[in-house]
């Protein structure tokens, strides 16, 4: 794009990537996924209710299920924060994030074990204790008078928490999370597509759309937060940090811009947006990837610092577990690699502008995020499938599940192959940018 570009050089219909040139990679992803899913549904809800492989794959499963969630969330993220912020220079990518936000729907299929007691069996304790306490009730006593009842103190932990873990509730919040924040992408996307069609373009859907998006950004900002602390937090009912939600939101946003930065720079290799992304782009979004680098480092240490300073007991078990064995290692190694490497490597403004360089450090910045995910997850199946497994006897004796990690590399794949299908499926059923609107060629010819 090294001209000035006018309304000559925008498609009358827009440019639009045909289905069939991505279908066989469409094919295998819907393959892996449905296969896969069956299979894992097979083993979590038919399997061994004490089989140590059936815990062992319940905590793939939430560990590649979060990590995609956080993607498509941070899409709808962006997406919002495009429309309500009034954005003039992102007008060329916005379909991009809508595209990416526009999955999070469709990761309800994939989010349905959660929902049965064999899976929450392994996952989430405090429902476990719920249910043996409501069996050792008095006839007539209520669940949250027998927690308060029981003698056991973890019991009396559950009962101080009641208001918010309690089953109703959390399944509840499961369904708003998916039709809330399900609804506000679908319908920012929906009236961004009718721009494309309309016979006057006016400012009126950006107007619609702008308005929509300011009580969308609460609910993308309530999702983020309480669904982390439902599923991932969750693991350890005793353990809480007020920034949990913040540290999960920095790695959605962050990692976001990175599959946004990829889609665009695909998209372009292939022939298409190239009259309206261009270098400036690239290096807008290079800079909010930077940004996000520092806030999701200053939300990590500030949660880690006041944990720490605090040295409360239900505060600390979360880093204790994760400092130990080869956890150590991986905190250590999260701190270098996720931070002070993204750090000083888009510390340049020309870097930003290179779509080689760009493609491996966005590529770099989501293998970082899966380790992370990884680092919230899956320290906890340790303890949880071996105590189950051995009927609570020496739980402090494992911290690792040996092989587990062929489960986890299954489930991220088949996870993954369904969050390409869908993303694919979005990017062919309508325009690549709203070539309709009438910031277009502001944003086409972008200076910053």
């Amino acid at each position: 794009m090294g001209h000035h570009v006018t309304s000559k050089d925008i498609p009358v219909d827009g440019e639009h990537l045909d289905r069939s040139k991505v279908a066989g990679i469409m094919r295998i992803c819907l393959i892996i996924a449905v296969v896969g899913t069956i299979g894992a549904f097979a083993i979590m809800l038919g399997g061994d209710k004490e089989s140590q492989f059936v815990g062992s794959v319940t905590y793939s499963w939430l560990f590649a299920f979060f990590y995609f969630l956080t993607i498509a969330m941070g899409g709808c993220f962006w997406t919002l924060l495009h429309n309500v912020s009034n954005s003039g220079w992102g007008t060329s990518v916005r379909r991009t994030m809508e595209n990416v936000g526009f999955v999070f729907p469709f990761m309800f299929v994939f989010a349905l074990p959660l929902l049965f007691p064999q899976v929450q069996h392994w996952l989430y304790e405090w429902m476990t204790m719920h249910k043996a306490a409501a069996a050792h009730a008095p006839e007539g006593m209520g669940l949250k008078d027998a927690l308060h009842h029981s003698g056991d103190p973890h019991d009396h932990l559950l009962y101080n928490k009641f208001f918010y873990l309690n089953q109703p509730m959390w399944y509840l919040r499961f369904f708003l999370f998916f039709g809330a924040l399900g609804f506000t992408i679908w319908v920012q996307r929906k009236w961004s597509i009718a721009q494309d069609t309309d016979p006057n373009p006016t400012t009126a859907l950006l107007f619609k759309q702008r308005w929509h998006a300011s009580w969308g950004i609460p609910i993308v900002a309530v999702t983020i937060t309480f669904a982390a602390i439902d599923w991932v937090m969750g693991l350890d009912y005793k353990w809480f940090s007020t920034m949990f939600g913040v540290y999960v939101f920095a790695g959605s946003a962050l990692n976001s811009m990175a599959v946004i930065i990829l889609v665009t720079i695909f998209l372009r290799r292939k022939g298409y947006l190239k009259n309206v992304v261009g270098p400036e782009h690239d290096h807008i979004m290079g800079k909010l990837a930077f940004a996000f680098t520092i806030f999701w480092a200053y939300v990590t240490f500030s949660q880690f610092f006041l944990i720490w300073y605090a040295n409360i007991t239900e505060e600390t078990s979360y880093f204790l577990l994760r400092n130990t064995s080869n956890w150590n290692t991986l905190s250590i190694g999260l701190v270098a690699l996720h931070f002070f490497v993204p750090f000083l490597m888009l510390l340049r403004s020309d870097v930003k502008k290179s779509n080689k360089f760009m493609i491996f450090m966005a590529s770099y910045l989501l293998v970082l995020h899966m380790v992370d995910v990884y680092h919230m997850v899956i320290p906890e199946r340790g303890p949880s499938v071996t105590s189950i497994a051995s009927h609570g006897k020496d739980i402090h004796l494992w911290v690792n599940v040996s092989a587990a990690w062929l489960y986890d590399l299954v489930a991220f794949v088949v996870i993954g192959s369904g969050f390409l299908f869908f993303l694919l499926r979005n990017i062919t059923s309508a325009a690549l940018y709203p070539h309709r609107d009438p910031r277009i060629l502001e944003s086409a010819n972008l200076h910053n």
